[in-house]
């Protein structure tokens, strides 16, 4: 083949190429447009002012002094000391609406110790909120604004949600409203440290300060989660959100307005998780449920007669398919009721 026909080979060849159909998978991309017309309305900046006492975060480090900015990012906890003036802290967040008359989710930290909360709306309009309540627990707040006739959005199941489904977040990381990130759910009932009674909702989702308390929507434009907080090693995002599902926060919410805070039950255990060694050690055909590892004296359950070693399979008829379901089940268990419980205990249930 000569040097012409060589080359009109390749033209040929390269117009072929740009004449084939795109790949299905560029096809099918997600389309969040309609979605942010539709919800973005009831999605509201929120910044609170708390009261700041004469105490500074680093002794002997002026605020002014470039080094201070430096232990603040890298030394987040530190005693306190008499501070030089008495200026406020301002925070910023997000939230959504969740009724025509003004209640509002949103996370507790954003308004943890607040003496002021000012609500912005997406047509820019500002309210004065006033807290409902707050249950730290679970990180969920409610806040009321006085205005009607406002758009609310529209709640999902989170238990449909599966993973690797597409998920959008919108916001006010950093204080730029109206924020629109997406990703996908990443894993389901994620239990972190010290937070043992929400399973959450685990996205790869760009979350950054500014973000918490705003909605997590899935395709359909329905809440499924509110986005709480995220690991990171730097403070900026690193690709691990987690969000609070909405079932947990709107039943927080329901008991915060009702009766201004959340009262759970207890029943006076130590557990650990089942392993497939000790599964078979006990006789279960798998590994499930709590094992419990000591009873307090006196508690309900040494009062019922739960004893070191058993596993405890079903909690007020509910089944617990891990350890870290029973704390979740419990504390969702109002107290006073009688409930009943069935164990695992020398080979048998009881």
């Amino acid at each position: 083949m000569n040097g012409s026909r060589w080359w009109r080979a390749i033209v040929s060849s390269c117009w072929l190429f740009l004449a084939l159909p795109l790949p299905s998978v560029a096809r099918d991309l997600p389309d969040f447009t309609d979605l942010v017309e539709r919800q973005g309305v009831a999605v509201v900046n929120i910044s609170s002012t708390q009261a700041r006492s004469r105490e500074s975060t680093f002794p002997g480090i002026d605020e002014n002094d470039p080094m201070f900015d430096f232990f603040r990012r890298f030394i987040p906890r530190h005693p306190k000391v008499p501070r030089q003036d008495d200026d406020d802290d301002r925070s910023l967040g997000s939230g959504f609406i969740v009724s025509p008359d003004g209640h509002i989710l949103t996370n507790a930290h954003v308004v943890e110790g607040a003496s002021e909360i000012l609500v912005r709306l997406a047509d820019k309009r500002e309210y004065a909120a006033r807290l409902v309540g707050a249950d730290k627990r679970t990180d969920v707040a409610v806040l009321k604004i006085e205005a009607g006739g406002l758009p609310k959005v529209t709640l999902g199941d989170p238990g449909r949600l599966k993973v690797g489904e597409w998920v959008v977040a919108i916001g006010s990381p950093f204080g730029f409203e109206q924020t629109v990130t997406a990703g996908i759910v990443s894993a389901k009932g994620r239990s972190l440290p010290q937070e043992n009674l929400v399973p959450f909702i685990q996205t790869d989702v760009a979350i950054n300060p500014g973000n918490s308390g705003g909605p997590l929507f899935n395709m359909k434009g329905e809440v499924v989660g509110i986005n709480s907080q995220i690991y990171s090693r730097t403070g900026g995002f690193m690709g691990l959100s987690f969000a609070i599902p909405i079932d947990v926060a709107m039943d927080v919410q329901s008991r915060l307005r009702q009766e201004g805070r959340v009262q759970r039950g207890r029943i006076g255990v130590a557990i650990q998780e089942v392993t497939r060694e000790l599964a078979e050690g006990f006789g279960l055909t798998r590994p499930e449920g709590a094992l419990v590892s000591a009873v307090e004296p006196g508690s309900p359950a040494d009062k019922a007669g739960v004893q070191q070693g058993d596993v405890i399979l079903r909690f007020d008829t509910k089944a617990v398919a891990a350890s870290v379901d029973l704390p979740r089940i419990v504390g969702a268990t109002r107290p006073g009721p009688r409930v009943p419980v069935q164990v695992w205990r020398r080979g048998e249930t009881r």
